[in-house]
């Protein structure tokens, strides 16, 4: 008699992990979602750690076939990385948040070269099929790019090294060569036999070493949000290469949206900066000389300064004022007395609103996260599409720590390296006042006609300190 096809029954701990994963992975497709928006921010940013929870539970009830010393092991790094994570993000401060960003970034590098090389090495490996093996050479590959790349990011952030982008000579022949060298090796390494391919793979990882190194050392400070964001997009496709590497389904997904998500923000950083993706990538802004060449015109005129009394004047007298946020104010921590100050006008019926660019500060939105941290309603904060029409009917525009965001060389001086960059167009309102602590030029190093403008004057203080002692002159 014919025998019955013999039935399958799957493990009660396979089903509970894939069923863990299939909800982990919709979780953070929902923290994604969240994460676009201000006021669903928090409530995405705790899906993703449910989502997380559940996938490191998931992963250690599937591996409980393993020795309990080797879930010790496991058990101990888990809790060692929590604590010294949450002593990180208690102890940073929101001026800090960008290098921490790269630095975090450079661990998922290193941790997805660590694991393609265990991996590779593992015994019982040897037999590994060369499409497994050509998983583990772009696991390799893109995680030393990320590793070094954000050690770059973090060190120019963090103002260790210079912001300026190190432009060596013959820089893009040197990438190619380095890339294809690293492209050449995959042939032996995918096809010789154990471990003998080792050297191919060392070589390989040296090589996207110094390409992550020099890529990032060549990007100008002024593109440092863009890096951040592509940094993010190289982590992401790390995840989802170490995923195929390791058949780890819901790693794939998390790494899919990472790597797209960071991707999609580099672009529309890019294009609100009108700069092409490719040369923020492979060059460094502010280094070549422009179409028109040169590197803008020589601003021309004296600065009209103002002071406390004259700025309080005018507030009390304005109907319509905007703020425009910059790294200066994040440097100074000033967000909460920017944030009275705004609850002090709203309460007199001035209407004040927040114009915020999109490449503000040295992260993608840095503004906007320091807004929300001091509390300020997010419907009075406007994206610069969204407002810029507004400033020829705005009595004050109120500059805190911004420059070259709101440079009109960008529109107007086709030799400036900002030029075609989308700027906020503040020299259009009635007045303009420009809270800094010097004289000197923004991130970029590009001058700024604005400051000599007949309708902008300069108060040379720190945003803090002068925000403050502008808040208590109000409320007198």
């Amino acid at each position: 008699m014919p025998t019955s096809p013999e039935v399958f029954v799957p493990n009660a701990m396979d089903v509970f992990k894939t069923l863990a994963w299939v909800i982990a992975g919709v979780l953070f497709i929902s923290s994604l979602r969240g994460l676009a928006s201000q006021e669903t921010a928090r409530r995405g940013n705790g899906y993703g750690i449910v989502g997380m929870v559940l996938a490191i539970v998931a992963m250690l009830v599937a591996g409980s076939d393993h020795e309990i010393s080797t879930l010790s092991f496991l058990i101990g790094a888990l809790a060692i990385g929590a604590t010294v994570g949450v002593v990180m993000a208690q102890r940073v401060a929101m001026t800090a948040m960008p290098e921490m960003v790269a630095v975090l970034h450079s661990f998922v590098g290193l941790a997805a070269v660590l694991v393609g090389y265990a991996a590779y090495l593992e015994p019982g490996h040897a037999g590994i099929d060369p499409a497994e093996r050509v998983e583990i050479w772009l696991d390799v590959l893109i995680g030393a790019i990320t590793f070094t790349g954000s050690i770059v990011a973090f060190l120019k952030l963090r103002g260790s090294v210079s912001g300026k982008p190190l432009l060596l000579p013959g820089r893009h022949l040197a990438n190619l060569l380095m890339f294809t060298a690293s492209l050449g090796m995959v042939v032996p390494f995918a096809t010789m036999a154990g471990t003998e391919a080792l050297p191919f793979l060392l070589g390989m990882t040296v090589l996207a070493c110094i390409l992550g190194l020099h890529l990032v050392a060549a990007i100008g400070g002024a593109d440092m949000p863009v890096v951040v964001s592509m940094l993010n997009s190289y982590s992401g496709w790390t995840a989802a290469a170490a995923g195929f590497m390791l058949n780890n389904n819901l790693l794939i997904i998390t790494g899919a949206l990472v790597g797209s998500s960071g991707a999609i923000l580099s672009t529309i950083m890019c294009r609100a900066m009108n700069r092409s993706i490719w040369s923020v990538i492979f060059g460094g802004f502010g280094a070549d000389v422009p179409a028109g060449g040169g590197n803008g015109a020589k601003v021309e005129g004296d600065m009209t300064e103002t002071t406390i009394d004259e700025l309080t004047e005018e507030l009390r007298n304005a109907k319509e004022v905007i703020i425009v946020p910059g790294f200066g104010m994040a440097a100074a921590r000033a967000q909460h007395a920017v944030r009275q100050l705004v609850d002090i006008l709203r309460k007199r019926g001035v209407n004040t609103r927040f114009a915020i660019h999109p490449v503000a500060g040295r992260l993608p939105g840095h503004m906007n996260v320091l807004l929300a941290e001091a509390s300020v309603p997010y419907d009075i904060v406007m994206e610069m599409d969204e407002i810029n029409g507004d400033f020829p009917n705005t009595d004050v525009v109120f500059v805190v720590g911004a420059n070259d965001i709101v440079n009109p060389a960008a529109q107007t001086d086709n030799t400036s390296p900002i030029y075609g960059m989308p700027v906020l167009e503040v020299w259009k309102a009635k007045r303009v006042v420009v809270l800094k602590r010097s004289r000197g030029a923004g991130y970029a190093g590009v001058d700024n006609p604005l400051f000599v403008s007949p309708t902008t004057r300069m108060l040379f203080k720190d945003a803090k300190a002068g925000m403050e002692e502008l808040v208590a002159k109000l409320m007198a």
